[in-house]
């Protein structure tokens, strides 16, 4: 079964924003969170406005807002129950931390010419249409405004990534505990390349960051980078 309408993310991240509520000290890009580089791939943010496509519980967004004095950071999440946490943890950062609950290409529509950087940390870049996704964030960006992502440079299997674009099947559960499935697209670097460049991007670079754990569902990270 596969569905769009139920809260897929309801239950992912409670029990950690139970236990920790605290604004993380670090910022990482891949797959295991504990490596480098960090947020200065991002470049110096002071005084702009930056979105986190994608954001969850928005721990990345908030480690940015408190150290990194960009002007505002709208962390923008489609998931009701993620939206829910982010408030419940973060919503005392606003007005700089400006929570949203919109899907990232609705949102990125209706903001033209906003951003200067728009980022995502295995968030909507892995679980939306590129084709649909990528040409709103060129859109959203200001010219000369910078996106940046981490994505799986191949799947949790240990497969290798899609040569096209298209989207796999993964798992998930409703909030009621009933299986069903999601879209996620993991593609190869010259796909995601491509799909930029049809987007309006340039100055694509693609660096892969190797896996720094063993084991079942480990991966290699692909950190992309584009201008607009």
């Amino acid at each position: 079964m596969t569905t769009t309408s139920s809260d897929l993310w309801h239950h992912y991240g409670r029990s950690r924003a139970e236990r920790d509520r605290a604004v993380p000290g670090s910022f990482h890009w891949n797959w295991s969170q504990d490596g480098r580089p960090g947020p200065e791939v991002l470049g110096d943010l002071s005084g702009l406005v930056v979105g986190d496509l994608g954001a969850g519980t928005a721990r990345h967004a908030a480690h940015l807002v408190t150290r990194h004095e960009p002007a505002r950071v709208v962390a923008v999440d489609a998931s009701p129950g993620q939206h829910e946490m982010a408030v419940d943890l973060f919503g005392h950062l606003a007005p700089r931390l400006c929570i949203v609950a919109s899907d990232a290409v609705s949102h990125l529509k209706a903001t033209t010419n906003t951003y200067d950087v728009l980022y995502s940390v295995f968030g909507a870049l892995d679980f939306t249409d590129p084709r649909e996704l990528l040409p709103a964030a060129a859109t959203a960006l200001k010219p000369g405004g910078r996106l940046v992502f981490s994505t799986l440079a191949h799947y949790l299997s240990g497969a290798p990534a899609r040569p096209d674009v298209v989207a796999a099947a993964v798992p998930a559960k409703t909030p009621e505990g009933e299986a069903v499935t999601m879209r996620r697209w993991v593609l190869q670097e010259q796909v995601w390349v491509k799909v930029l460049d049809e987007a309006g991007f340039t100055e694509t670079v693609v660096d892969v960051l190797p896996s720094t754990t063993e084991g079942p569902r480990t991966a290699d990270t692909l950190l992309i980078t584009a201008v607009c």
